[in-house]
Order: structure tokens, then sequence, then C-alpha cells
């Protein structure tokens, strides 16, 4: 894997904590979060990390939440470990079929390199796994410019064999906190063995990065604004905030993200569908129908009018890769249509009922044999292929880039 550093993490003191802990200080990532979600954060806590993470204002909105971070360093809201060391993150949790997950990763600084090179300490990379949709706002790179922090991780993806076995044993309890039904327990390493011992596993192949694919993207570009400023290549920005766990199949909890258009009649999708499906009048979907779209292999389409399953006609795609996404991208490629992303089922029945969209159409998860090969065959999959879930909570781990 490419270089994976320990380093001193910024985290809530214990002693400056309100009464129930963590729970009102942390936040989902800013990239799920409404108005109303900031809103409801930073009513909890105004010591909440979207302060920082989500500023708000004009145009000194960066700078005022530097300040901010400033202020909470200085008067020890947040304090650094004494010495560098690895944050293992676990999340527990029941998953949608009833099974009981517990998902382990290590925080740590990950390499920031370009596309296509290798690592600095061998022939790995840093490759990613979907074709990413445009992104014109600067926020987190000014964000990134103004904090001199990695507030928010990358999640990636190893590739090598091993990473699980060593982080079974428990690291020092450092925090935990409990919310919609997840549990995150954060665990400190700094014994120096331990830490070579997970370097070294990881230095054994890629990582693949499952989400914050726009985050690498900023870190890459900090990188080099570093660089050109100092002159120097071993700065905290060579490397940026990741949370890293082993691609198998009880380590990860992936959802589809299903795809909702508008800006099109239901008759010219309708058709454009039937090239290479054949369409089954269906009830309007539930859960149960997700379970069974993965059991029985099909997709399907709802409009406010009915539903329909989509099962692929026979040899319909022997020249497109077996992704849900890359089908439809086969077959609506020449469809005149706004397409938009959501995963939870109750958000796109309800796109839908409000005419948002004028149809969704479901599609299942991406198995894990499957992200595995496009990735070594270094191939992309469609944009929002995959949703990774629970999401990691901003605010338990920060990496200082000063």
């Amino acid at each position: 894997m490419p270089r994976f550093e320990p380093f001193r993490p910024l985290r809530y003191a214990s002693a400056h904590l309100p009464a129930d802990g963590l729970a009102s200080v942390i936040a989902p990532p800013y990239d799920v979060l409404s108005d109303d979600d900031v809103d409801a954060l930073q009513a909890s806590s105004a010591e909440n990390i979207s302060y920082v993470d989500v500023p708000r204002g004009g145009p000194d909105r960066y700078e005022r939440a530097a300040a901010t971070l400033t202020r909470w360093r200085e008067a020890g809201v947040l304090a650094s470990d004494d010495e560098p060391g690895f944050t293992i993150y676990r999340l527990r949790f029941t998953d949608d079929l009833g099974r009981e997950r517990d998902i382990a990763g290590v925080l740590g600084g990950l390499e920031v390199l370009d596309p296509g090179a290798t690592s600095s300490e061998g022939p790995t990379r840093v490759l990613p796994h979907e074709r990413t949709t445009p992104k014109a706002s600067t926020d987190r790179l000014d964000l990134t410019r103004a904090t001199v922090a990695n507030l928010s991780p990358v999640w990636g993806l190893s590739l090598a064999t091993g990473l699980t076995a060593l982080l079974r044993e428990p690291g020092e309890p450092v925090g935990e906190v409990s919310d919609d039904g997840v549990t995150h327990v954060v665990e400190r390493i700094t014994d120096r063995e331990r830490i070579a011992a997970i370097r070294a596993v990881l230095a054994a192949d890629d990582v693949l990065i499952a989400d914050g694919h726009h985050r690498y993207g900023v870190a890459r570009i900090y990188r080099d604004e570093v660089r050109a400023a100092t002159g120097r290549t071993d700065t905290p920005a060579e490397e940026t905030l990741a949370f890293v766990n082993e691609l198998v199949a009880d380590q990860l909890s992936i959802a589809a993200i299903h795809r909702l258009y508008a800006g099109v009649t239901l008759d010219a999708l309708d058709e454009a569908l039937r090239t290479r499906f054949e369409l089954a009048p269906a009830a309007a979907p539930t859960p149960e129908t997700l379970r069974a779209m993965e059991s029985d292999g099909y997709l399907v389409l709802h409009t406010a009018t009915g539903s329909w399953t989509l099962h692929p006609l026979p040899g319909a795609f022997d020249d497109v890769r077996a992704l849900d996404g890359a089908w439809l991208e086969a077959t609506l490629d020449d469809l005149q249509a706004e397409v938009s992303y959501q995963h939870g089922l109750e958000e796109v029945l309800r796109e839908v009922a409000d005419g948002r969209a004028a149809a969704a159409i479901l599609i299942r998860p991406v198995g894990i044999g499957e992200i595995e090969r496009t990735a070594r065959e270094g191939l992309l999959m469609p944009p929002k292929s995959t949703f990774f879930a629970p999401k990691l909570k901003t605010g338990l781990v920060i990496r200082t880039l000063d």
C-alpha cells in the first residue's frame, strides 16, 4: 500500500466534554448534511465540530472556522495526543438483513499520490474505484487552506490480506458514541511494534478509495501548493487523513445508489429500456423488493403511475461489465435525461411522488468480488456505484497539517 503514517491526532478532551460525552460535539460527514441537520447539530453544542467543518456566512466563513479551531485548541477543548499513533475505528451495528456487524479499520495519514503514480515506498498505488461527478465548489480546499487540517477522513479499502486480524486486539479506549443504531468506537495504538506490523501489512498492496474521491483530489492540490510555497516534500501535506479497512465481505456494508431521472418522458424511457430489458408490472417497491432483486437478479422501474421489474434480455449485456449502473448507462446513453442519485428507498419514492423525478430505477449493490476485479484491472465503475455504510463521524479524530 502507499505510505501510511502514524500522527498525533487532535481529539476532543474528555475533561471538556458535555454531559452526553461525544454525542453533541461530533457530526456526520459534511456532504450528507442538510441545512436543518446543521441547525440541529449547532444547537446541540457551541463546540460541535460542524462549526468548523460546515462553516456558514459570507466570504470570511473559512477564516472564522479556522479561528474557532484555534480557539478550541487554546482553551483545551481539543488536545493532541502525546505521541504519534494510529487509531482503530470500529463500527458496530445490525445490518438490513438482521446480521450483527463489527467493522474495524485504522485511521492514519495516507500518502497523497498523483493519478497513476506509485508509492515512494514501492510499486503500490492509490486507486479510484468509480468515475466522479464534477464539483465546481472549492469549499473543501478553501477550508483546508484556512484550518490547515484534515477534518474528515477518506475511506480506503486495502487489497492486502491480514489487516482485520491485526485490529482484533483492542487498543486503548479513547471514545465511544452511539447514534442511529450504530456504535462508533475509537481506540488508540501507540505501541511501536504494533504500528510497524500494521504498516507492513498495508505496504503489501494497493488501496482503493471507497468514499472521498473529491477529498483525496483536494489533498493533492493542497500538497502541491505546500510544495510550491516551501520547496519541501516532507511536510504533513504529503499525506491525508484516511480510514482504511480490509476489502473482505465481513468488513464492508455496501448499499446501492439508485437512479432518478428527470427531464424525460415516460414513453421515451420505456422505449429505451425495452431495447435491453423485459418489463413486467410489479407492486410498488418495499425493502423486501430490494432483497428479492438481489436474490432473483432484476432491477425495478418506479414511476408515479406504476412499477415494473426489469429483467435483462438474453445477450443484451454480453459486451457490458456486470454492473447495474453500467447496464443503465449502456441502455440510456442516448436518452436526454437529467440523472441524480439517492441510496435511500424512502427518499427515492418521495422524489417520484413529489414530481421532482419522472422515474426511478432501483439497482442492486455491487459485490465485493466485482469491486476488487475492477480495481485490479485498472477500470472505473460508473459514478455513484456504491454506498459504503455506516458513514464515518467527523470530529473523532482531526489531523493537523502544521
